[in-house]
């Protein structure tokens, strides 16, 4: 409550002032700044700075070039880190929060000017086997802050870095490309990147779930796949249905018209991550429902083959009951048994057992039951 408190009272502007953190070029510890630059007419505009200068070299180049943003990616800022940045850009508070201390619902939320957006990042984890104790995707997140002349990444998480991204819309040299467009540009260009990996992982658990497919069905043993490899799998589809479904409806908000945020030539393209997002949210969906009936099918193959191994336990007790019965009634000592004294008695006695108990095996084989 602390932290809200004081940056309630530093976006208010006659309370602004500079913190060392807005003074730190990237790459210099212990600042969190990934890089920081800025773009005019859709390119970069000098080497990188820090978010201080940045924002200064925007108000001189917005005179050119009203398009004019800077971009300011971090990675797992503190608190203390962002709070410079946040005074700075007036970013909500409450924002600033769920970027430092991450663990959010992917969602899209506008406070005044300055749009809010958090992504789930899925990496997909290679393996040689699927084990009861394999991890297959790996989360991260990234928050973006879309203002009118900034954007601020916030990356939490190892994987999914955004240099190569950047890299690539730098490299429209010309200015005709999607920078040229602004910082909702870029906002899409994240979200794009985002969902392209949802494809790519998405295509390889279907490799992943396809395998457990034929190993719950091909087991000759008639006990299916070790429910374990199943069960974890299903936890791995969750961990992606979780970061991928309530994403949807926020990206074809973007696309509507209602967005004053985001430039109207760039809202169509939104419409195509949103499609593509739909896509992915239907092979997750598809997966987890496959893997739910591979669940019950694989119990019900457990359920058979006890069923089985009940009937031949009941079997072999049927046909050991017999001579049980026989030589129990026979070993009762009685002094007049029609049987006791004869002379073939003890042969046909056991001939008898024997016969008894072939007849009940061939009887039991032929129904199956052995």
């Amino acid at each position: 409550m602390s932290m809200i408190n004081n940056l309630r009272a530093a976006v208010r502007p006659h309370r602004r002032r500079e913190t060392p953190f807005d003074t730190l070029r990237p790459g210099h510890a212990p600042s969190a700044v990934v890089d920081c630059a800025v773009y005019q007419d859709g390119k970069r505009v000098g080497e990188s700075c820090s978010p201080r200068e940045a924002a200064q070299r925007v108000k001189l180049c917005r005179d050119q070039d009203p398009g004019s943003f800077s971009w300011i990616g971090l990675h797992e800022p503190t608190e203390a880190e962002f709070e410079g940045i946040a005074q700075r850009f007036g970013l909500h508070p409450l924002a600033v929060e769920d970027a430092v201390h991450a663990h959010q619902r992917p969602k899209v939320e506008r406070y005044d000017d300055v749009l809010f957006a958090v992504f789930k990042t899925i990496r997909y984890v290679e393996h040689d086997q699927l084990t009861p104790t394999s991890e297959v995707v790996e989360t991260g997140e990234l928050m973006v802050f879309v203002g009118r002349d900034f954007v601020i990444t916030v990356r939490h998480g190892g994987h999914s870095s955004l240099k190569e991204l950047r890299l690539r819309l730098e490299s429209d040299a010309d200015g005709s490309g999607l920078l040229g467009k602004g910082p909702s540009a870029v906002l899409h260009a994240i979200a794009d990147h985002v969902v392209d990996n949802y494809l790519v992982v998405a295509d390889r658990l279907q490799t992943d779930v396809d395998e457990i497919e034929f190993d719950v069905f091909a087991d000759k043993s008639g006990r299916g796949a070790d429910v374990g490899r199943v069960y974890q799998l299903k936890r791995e589809v969750l961990e992606f249905k979780r970061a991928v479904t309530p994403l949807l409806r926020p990206m074809q908000l973007l696309s509507e018209p209602i967005q004053r945020l985001i430039d109207p030539d760039i809202q169509k393209y939104f419409r195509d991550v949103a499609d593509h997002l739909a896509r992915v949210t239907e092979q997750v969906h598809g997966f987890d429902e496959l893997l739910n009936s591979l669940l019950q099918a694989n119990l019900a193959q457990v359920s058979v083959a006890q069923n089985e191994d009940m009937r031949k336990i009941t079997a072999w007790a049927a046909i050991f009951a017999v001579p049980t019965m026989i030589t129990g009634i026979y070993g009762m000592n009685f002094d007049y048994m029609p049987e006791l004294h004869h002379k073939y008695g003890y042969p046909l006695v056991l001939g008898g057992i024997v016969v008894i108990c072939i007849g009940m095996y061939k009887g039991f084989r032929r129904n199956g039951w052995l």
